[in-house]
């Protein structure tokens, strides 16, 4: 069995509410082993016969829309690919961690889509951008809340559905695989 963290788009906002302990019943019916939610915002790990993460995203999100009928995007990753979306990070260790995020995305951005993301958000505020591999980063410094770069105006931008999570989560992600790895 391979551990494996999932990140799940849309839970616990805009009325997609979902609790952990039904998410985590639902989930072990459906071949997830030792399955353990971190935060109450659609972080998952688990444990599973090894396959391809994409799978294992399709996988995830078909648990969720048919067990909850929420409408949802799925990343796994290993614990070897998570710490790789974190090093990957260039405002990781420049801003705070609870600002600098990963948009994890259903797609590589194109160059262009990046590019026009960036053109169409200058002047708008102070946030930092940039592309990584299936990944946007974002340095939101003066916080979220206030940020007008929100996940709606990104995915009309690029395309691409997404999911972010901050710096501080997915360290503390992390921290949990090793403990139990």
């Amino acid at each position: 069995m391979t551990r494996y963290v999932g990140l799940l788009g849309a839970i616990n906002v805009g009325g997609n509410r979902l609790s952990m302990a039904d998410l985590r019943e639902a989930l072990e019916r459906e071949d997830f082993e030792n399955v353990e939610t971190v935060v109450a915002s659609g972080n998952v790990l688990f444990e599973h016969e090894e396959r391809p993460s994409e799978g294992l995203a399709e996988k995830l999100a078909w648990v969720v829309r048919d067990r909850f009928d929420i409408d949802t995007f799925a990343v796994v990753m290993t614990r070897d690919e998570l710490a790789a979306a974190i090093a990957e990070n260039p405002f990781a260790g420049d801003g705070e961690d609870k600002f600098v995020h990963t948009m994890f995305c259903d797609g590589q951005p194109g160059e262009n889509q990046v590019k026009g993301l960036i053109l169409d958000h200058e002047g708008r505020g102070p946030e930092r951008i940039a592309s990584g591999t299936r990944a946007l980063y974002i340095d939101y410094a003066d916080g979220v809340g206030s940020s007008k770069l929100t996940g709606d105006f990104i995915t009309r931008r690029l395309g691409l559905r997404g999911t972010a999570r901050n710096m501080r989560s997915m360290k503390r992600m992390l921290a949990k695989m090793d403990e139990n790895g």
